[in-house]
């Protein structure tokens, strides 16, 4: 049974946003899908300290073959997928923090990275150089919210849902035969 693990930002918990919908694209390929709650309050998502915190939280949850599905804070996890070589969406992933691009150019699983222009840790010619799977969403912040009617957003939100199902079909993801809805 395939499996997959939400790690959550830093401001909403796993079942919020875009994560509730990453999470749901997995299970509809019939992985078992957990959602991960932090111990406690997290550092800062850009602070060196998070790295670490992170990690501690979300090693002992790894199995053989989890795809990883991260946003903001938890995207300080890349190293551990880099060592395990596990597959992972990354969604407006901290580009700005050398030890996140560090772990993410170590990294041999393939990944998806996500982001928007206007975040500002996003920087759009590293995500590119690191991953042929990029989805870059033009104007969007880090909550991947764009200016505008609010269905512009919930239209990228579409965007992003699509985009991980592609990404998972190009890898083959889940590989045990268990994909269905």
């Amino acid at each position: 049974m395939s499996e997959a693990l939400v790690i959550p930002g830093g401001a909403l918990g796993p079942a919020a946003g875009m994560l509730l919908y990453a999470g749901e694209v997995a299970e509809r390929r019939g992985a078992t899908v957990h959602w991960h709650w932090w111990s406690g309050p997290p550092p800062k998502h850009t602070s060196p300290s998070a790295e670490p915190w992170v990690c501690d939280e979300i090693e002992p949850l790894l199995g053989e073959g989890t795809l990883l599905i991260g946003k903001s804070l938890g995207t300080n996890a890349a190293g551990l997928a880099a060592s395990r070589n596990l597959p992972a969406v990354w969604l407006t992933p901290i580009l700005t923090a050398p030890w996140v691009v560090a772990a993410l150019e170590r990294a041999t699983a393939p990944m998806m990275l996500v982001g928007g222009t206007s975040d500002p840790v996003w920087e759009g010619e590293v995500a590119h150089r690191l991953s042929p799977h990029v989805l870059e969403v033009p104007g969007a912040g880090h909550g991947l919210q764009v200016p505008g009617p609010a269905a512009d957003s919930v239209a990228v939100l579409a965007r992003v849902v699509a985009a991980m199902d592609d990404f998972l079909d190009a890898i083959g993801w889940p590989d045990d035969g268990k994909a269905g809805c």
